[in-house]
């Protein structure tokens, strides 16, 4: 998880239970080309209004997380508290502060422990190394059962290029984007349009793509910091970055699924593929409905072919289409045909494809050439049990 020209670390700073990671600090060797994606939710924490207004100079050297409190709807004492934080952070990496990035996730509505995370700061600066990102993707965690991260090496330009990622997210997931905060670092040489324009490619074909519970976060925060070190020619424009940019987008991949996988409550993961739509935009709608409809997924959780319910989705969709035409396959088994049942022939092997791991529910609409996708999860009594007790 080396990448040259970063270092990084996790503490304890008892913002969680005592003796749990939950700080984390990742710092450039020198001020390095950023980019970030935000929640679209109208509610924002205060380290993402942060964040958006230090990115404007397309610059950070360094980006300070904390887990076990989000740091949302405190008011202008939220606002502070992140500031004096990230003061206290560039003052002992003798930095400058606007150069300090934070992100928070967690409770919602709490004034955030500024005392514990100011005492804990110097022990995690003094933690820095450049194994310490694995670390670190520990310290961002909340009900995560376990870390996410990603890592990729390539030759472009004649320098071998190095990426790597970590990512926190489990429930709240849903576009725009979820509850997650992603940090990516690489060691190539590219323009900050650029890499602004590939990150927000990357998170729409990854990010954007997942779903556990329709819900979506007011912290989302996902931010690539390149240091130029890898000495490549600089990359500063579309034709130059496209390898880079299609990397990029394998990493966030691997991440979402990863954060797909780890959902609260989930046992099994799947895609719903929607074909044959009248536009793109109702493809698009077909596919989040079926998605996000808690009796389609409750059904997966009990693998039970239960197609019933996924005609009913589609139907509340908004996407245009003849009922009648309507075929529905999980894996390679044709299950709804002209919008009526193949019988318990084919929804015993369906189920077979369901039980046996991730799987694809293919629907084909029949009214037009536009298709769209969407990766989701089962919906457990897990999940219930999780969310009902995030506070205690």
């Amino acid at each position: 998880m080396d990448v040259p020209g970063f270092r990084a670390a996790g503490v304890a700073a008892g913002i969680k239970k005592p003796g749990v990671l939950d700080l984390a600090l990742m710092v450039a060797d020198r001020p390095a080309t950023t980019a970030g994606v935000f929640t679209r939710n109208r509610v924002k924490a205060a380290p993402v209004l942060l964040c958006q207004r230090r990115l404007r100079q397309g610059m950070a050297q360094a980006i300070l997380v904390n887990s076990g409190n989000a740091n949302c709807c405190t008011g202008p004492q939220g606002q502070l508290d992140a500031e004096e934080l990230t003061r206290e952070v560039a003052r002992l990496l003798q930095i400058s502060p606007g150069l300090v990035l934070p992100a928070s996730t967690g409770v919602i509505g709490q004034p955030l422990p500024v005392a514990k995370i100011k005492a804990a700061l110097p022990e995690l600066v003094g933690r820095l190394r450049p194994d310490g990102l694995t670390e670190a993707a520990r310290a961002i965690l909340t009900t995560d059962t376990r870390p996410k991260t990603a890592f990729l090496q390539e030759e472009l330009g004649g320098r071998k290029i190095t990426l790597a990622g970590m990512a926190k997210g489990a429930g709240m997931i849903h576009p725009q984007m979820a509850t997650l905060l992603g940090f990516v670092f690489t060691d190539a040489a590219i323009s900050g349009p650029v890499l602004k324009q590939l990150l927000k490619q990357a998170v729409d074909r990854s990010f954007n793509r997942i779903t556990v519970d329709g819900d979506t976060s007011t912290n989302d925060t996902v931010l690539i910091m390149a240091s130029g070190q890898a000495g490549n020619p600089l990359m500063a424009d579309w034709s130059a970055a496209a390898s880079f940019g299609g990397l990029l987008a394998r990493l966030l991949e691997d991440l979402a699924r990863q954060i797909l996988a780890d959902g609260e409550g989930v046992t099994r993961v799947f895609r719903v593929v929607v074909e044959g739509a009248a536009t793109a935009r109702e493809a698009r709608l077909a596919a989040v409905t079926v998605a996000t409809s808690p009796l389609v997924k409750t059904a997966m959780a009990g693998a039970d072919v239960n197609w019933g319910r996924i005609m009913a989705a589609l139907g509340r969709s908004g996407a245009s289409f003849d009922p009648e035409r309507v075929a529905i396959s999980f894996g390679p088994h044709l299950v709804v045909e002209e919008g009526r049942g193949r019988g318990e022939a084919a929804e015993a092997a369906a189920r077979e494809v369901i039980l046996t791991g991730p799987f694809t529910i293919t629907i084909r609409l029949g009214a037009g050439a536009f298709s769209d996708y969407w990766e989701t999860c089962d919906l457990t009594e897990n999940y219930v049990r999780i969310n009902a007790s995030y506070r205690s």
